[in-house]
């Protein structure tokens, strides 16, 4: 049986199909589909997890106990999940344990472009790179016979443009399983004390030796032998588009890419005229290749080392390094974008409840020290209310920090505000509020909750009571966490009512001690919340354009009866009737809608 997956699709049939009991992540673009379409499997345990670190915590746990376990996350969420993989690196596993780190080259929809093929060699554990939706699935499969064969850890490595493509895949069924065995107790294996640590490093090092020779018979590394003037060394989608660009070259395939696998790197080598490495981000398999001596004409000195490939860039750029056989139609550089279209930037949605709390901020004139999230666009004009956005949780301690060395050096106190969401304050944000409490912090933290993970498409949290599959959970209760912290200061406001916001944030700002305030108001888009739209009174309207600072995209101008009359108008289709336009005007010309009568 064959159907048409795409990578993350591919990553969960695999899943069912090796026998994995248990699977858990954090959701995060390219990532999230792979744990939505895993919980459609129910001989799969599933779950969200308030972060990356306990994600791979509880599947090294499920994998303790016997099970064949997944932990699934993006690129930057490896960053939050290394400190349970180095060490378990070290101890190894019982039932196979695979980590799948979806990287973003180009940052479609990250902070950072990392290649976190440099993590496999950094926690010394083998690396997986599927090129298509077929070898997603085959692979993952390959990952965990390796992961229970060597005792260890497997990180696979998807990019974006193999997790959202789609591909045939030839279904298969799901292994048999053996029922698992009283949990058994091994403390030198799990308890990594430095006695017993001391003695699996020189194991850790050994293994990647054994690897590093199984590689060499891996059918997933593979010779495809075609016109020896031009041999490429590519793995994962830049295989794919390396194959378009140079369809009669010779290839050296590589599916796990650490450790390589040195004999077939150099017979390969013996076997063409030049040899190019082609990859994307770092010159992680260049390096590798030069470091054993063997000659590699071009890598990094002829693509760039961020952003994307294309298969006409890699004709392009390997033509004019004297790469011969290129696909002709691919040479001619792309022509230039149509002139004149409207910038399309991204932008809250109508009804948003995070418009109202950057509509106030931004006349404030605070810090804000932002965290990632919907809310991230709050940086963005017509705002401009966000002055640093670094990484999931931040917020929260940044804002600390800039309050603490000002409030030394005597200017005035408490103007730093954090932002932070529900999901995002629940993944990494809670530390920083007690470090700012427990410190003797002065900032004011905001935290937007609209009851969901709404950045990455409306996924559950801790605080939503509902679990992955839908089931009833405990809820937690922010307010009651928050005083459980030590703050004594929590305020509440309606972020769609902008005097009582501007009132509530103003009243903390001055306060000599560090509050919480929380905008409570649900995500508009994923629990489809549609009022009647507001509308414009032309005789009223002036075009003075002070609505648009809320930056809503059911607004528009329009031209008045005179010459350079401008006015507003707003698209019934779009408005989500939040009326915060409405209160920004001044002469009362944007409307409510009128009640119908019964």
């Amino acid at each position: 049986m064959k159907d048409i997956l795409s990578g993350n699709e591919a990553i969960a049939r695999g899943a069912w199909e090796a026998g994995v009991r248990f699977a858990a992540a954090y959701p995060g673009t390219p990532s999230t589909e792979i744990l939505e379409n895993i919980r459609g499997y129910e001989d799969i345990e599933s779950q969200w997890s308030p972060n990356e670190k306990v994600a791979t915590e509880v599947a090294l746990g499920a994998s303790i106990a016997g099970a064949r376990s997944l932990a699934v996350m993006k690129h930057v969420g490896v960053n939050v999940a290394a400190d349970p993989l180095f060490t378990a690196s070290y101890t190894g596993v019982n039932g196979g344990f695979v980590m799948i780190t979806a990287d973003d080259p180009a940052m479609h929809s990250s902070q950072n472009e990392q290649d976190n093929r440099n993590y496999a060699r950094f926690a010394k554990v083998p690396l997986l790179e599927p090129s298509d939706s077929q070898e997603a699935k085959d692979m993952l499969k390959l990952a965990f016979e390796l992961s229970e064969e060597f005792d260890t850890p497997v990180l696979f490595r998807t990019t974006t443009r193999i997790s959202h493509s789609k591909t045939m895949v030839e279904l298969g069924e799901r292994a048999a399983l053996e029922p698992l065995t009283v949990l058994e107790k091994d403390v030198p294996k799990y308890t990594m004390l430095p006695g017993f640590a001391r003695a699996k490093h020189p194991k850790v090092e050994q293994r990647i030796l054994d690897l590093a020779q199984r590689a060499e018979t891996l059918d997933v590394n593979r010779i495809e032998m075609g016109d020896p003037a031009v041999g490429i060394v590519a793995s994962g989608v830049v295989y794919q588009y390396a194959r378009e660009a140079f369809p009669g070259a010779s290839f050296l395939k590589l599916g796990m890419t650490y450790p390589l696998p040195q004999g077939m790197v150099e017979k390969f080598r013996s076997k063409v005229d030049r040899l190019y490495v082609v990859e994307e981000l770092d010159p992680f398999l260049e390096e590798r290749i030069r470091l054993m001596g063997v000659k590699v004409d071009g890598g990094k000195s002829v693509f760039p080392i961020t952003g994307e490939l294309d298969p006409g860039l890699v004709a392009r750029l390997l033509t004019a390094a004297g790469a011969p056989g290129a696909d002709g139609d691919l040479l001619t550089e792309p022509g230039p974008g149509a002139e004149g279209l409207p910038m399309r930037p991204p932008t809250l949605c109508p009804g948003c409840s995070h418009r109202g709390v950057f509509t106030v901020l931004s006349r404030l004139k605070v810090f804000v020290s932002g965290d990632i999230g919907c809310y991230t666009l709050g940086a963005m004009p017509p705002f401009g209310a966000m002055h640093s956005c670094v990484c999931m949780g931040a917020s929260i301690g940044m804002a600390h920090g800039i309050s603490k060395v000002t409030d030394a050096q005597g200017q005035i106190k408490n103007q730093t505000v954090a932002v932070i969401g529900d999901s995002t304050f629940f993944h990494s944000g809670i530390t920083g509020l007690m470090d700012t409490i427990w410190n003797r912090g002065a900032s004011t933290t905001i935290i937007l909750d609209n009851r969901t993970t709404a950045m990455t498409g409306g996924q559950e949290t801790p605080g939503t009571g509902k679990t992955l599959s839908g089931e009833p959970a405990a809820e937690v209760d922010i307010p009651r966490l928050v005083e459980a912290l030590g703050v004594k200061r929590i305020a509440y406001m309606d972020p769609y009512d902008l005097t009582e916001t501007e009132e509530v944030i103003r009243r903390e700002l001055e306060a000599p001690e560090p509050s919480v305030i929380i905008a409570r108001a649900p995500c508009v888009l994923q629990f489809k919340i549609m009022n009647d739209p507001w509308t414009v009174d032309s005789e009223l309207c002036n075009g003075c354009k002070r609505c648009l600072r809320v930056g809503c995209v059911a607004l528009s101008l329009i031209e008045g009866e005179g010459e350079e009359d401008t006015l507003v108008e707003i698209d019934p289709v779009q408005c989500n009737g939040c009326g915060v336009c409405a209160q920004m005007c001044r002469f009362g010309a944007i409307l409510p809608p009128v009640p119908v009568e019964a």
